[in-house]
């Protein structure tokens, strides 16, 4: 880590000295990125050594990041950066390999399902190929294993599967010793990712419980219910994982809340941002971008990074789900109001997350 910091430092110094900026890898990357993709210095460029079809519209991608790479807790996600028909796109995925990929053979992967619409995986599922080079962002998030030892209950929902891949190969290495229990709700058999890893975990890793359930191969839906979690032995001592649909992730909350689950015990991670109920909260306003020199209105119905963006900025972002605190940027005076959780923001200066924050009256920001 010092390296890598001495070597940062020595790169903003160039930058100060040849450009009066910090940012030299502005100018050289263009230049390293057709000489060698693997030597960019804006992002850890990952080469894609291989591509595997998990189902009909899941694959996993075996990447190779560049040794400057800091490496991942099992459970945490990355921001990844693929140019698609000409423009930079961010999307952040979790990463599926146990960290010991990464450690013994400086591989990982990422379980990527196609969504309907979706602009980046559905490029990445028809356009990616094997020696390809993308960017990887550093790892984040806090969906992770409990130190020390703890009964652990995972439910997860199609690719919601895949922060809890990663987790349960860990634990397997690490012979955790403490039961485990996987819920994995699949709409069909054919939709069950990874199939053959999870079962060769279940072999061989005796603390494991497996079972997948396929919620549409009745005539009635198969969804999570109560008796599922009342047969999970000492369940009332679990450490509760949940990955998946919102409409899961709900289901599973009400049902741990009715058995008397303290938030405490109950950890989620989230394909999209959850909102909190706002009330009759009245949002929007004025918001100025000081160093920008700009000023926007607005109607309350966007976060402060959508208003950046609108307005033609490109502030620093990465996952727009409030995990990753990338966007962090000085608020200067006004109010904001937090869409994940519902908090309100002090009137003067603080830290506030752009992807998650709603202006409350006029609001001005150090960007």
């Amino acid at each position: 880590m010092l390296a890598k910091q001495t070597q940062q430092k020595a790169l903003h110094w160039l930058g100060r000295q040849l450009f009066n900026r910090d940012d030299p890898e502005a100018f050289f990357d263009p230049l390293l990125e057709r000489i060698n993709p693997m030597w960019v210095q804006e992002y850890t460029p990952a080469r894609v050594e291989q591509i595997l079809s998990e189902t009909g519209d899941t694959k996993t991608l075996v990447l190779k990041p560049a040794r400057r790479w800091s490496g991942f807790r099992a459970g945490q996600h990355v921001n990844i950066c693929v140019e698609v028909d000409g423009v930079r796109r961010n999307r952040t995925f979790s990463l599926s390999s146990s960290p010991l990929l990464w450690q013994e053979q400086g591989l990982v992967t990422l379980t990527i399902k196609r969504l309907p619409g979706g602009l980046v995986t559905n490029w990445l599922h028809d356009h990616l190929q094997t020696g390809a080079v993308i960017g990887l962002g550093e790892a984040f998030g806090d969906f992770l294993i409990p130190e020390p030892a703890q009964p652990v209950l995972f439910i997860a929902g199609g690719s919601g599967i895949t922060p809890v891949l990663s987790q349960l190969e860990t634990m397997a290495a690490q012979d955790y010793r403490a039961p485990v229990t996987l819920l994995y709700f699949v709409r069909t058999r054919d939709d069950v990712i990874a199939r053959e890893k999870l079962l060769a975990l279940k072999a061989r890793y005796s603390a494991l419980t497996l079972n997948i359930i396929a919620t549409n191969e009745s005539r009635e839906p198969r969804y999570l219910r109560g008796q599922d979690l009342d047969t999970v032995p000492g369940i009332k001592a679990r450490q509760v994982y949940l990955c998946g649909p919102k409409g899961l992730m709900d289901l599973a909350q009400g049902l741990l809340s009715e058995r008397g689950f303290a938030d405490a015990d109950i950890h989620s991670t989230f394909f999209s941002v959850p909102s909190a109920n706002l009330g009759n909260e009245t949002l929007g306003g004025e918001v100025q971008f000081e160093s920008s020199q700009m000023m926007v209105d607005s109607e309350g119905d966007a976060t402060l990074l959508e208003i950046a963006e609108a307005a033609g900025l490109t502030p620093r972002h990465g996952c727009r789900m409030g995990i990753c605190h990338q966007c962090s940027c000085r608020k200067t005076t006004g109010t904001v109001i937090n869409r994940l959780t519902g908090q309100t923001s002090g009137p003067g200066e603080e830290t506030v997350q752009l992807c998650i924050s709603v202006p409350r009256g006029p609001v001005s920001l150090d960007l």
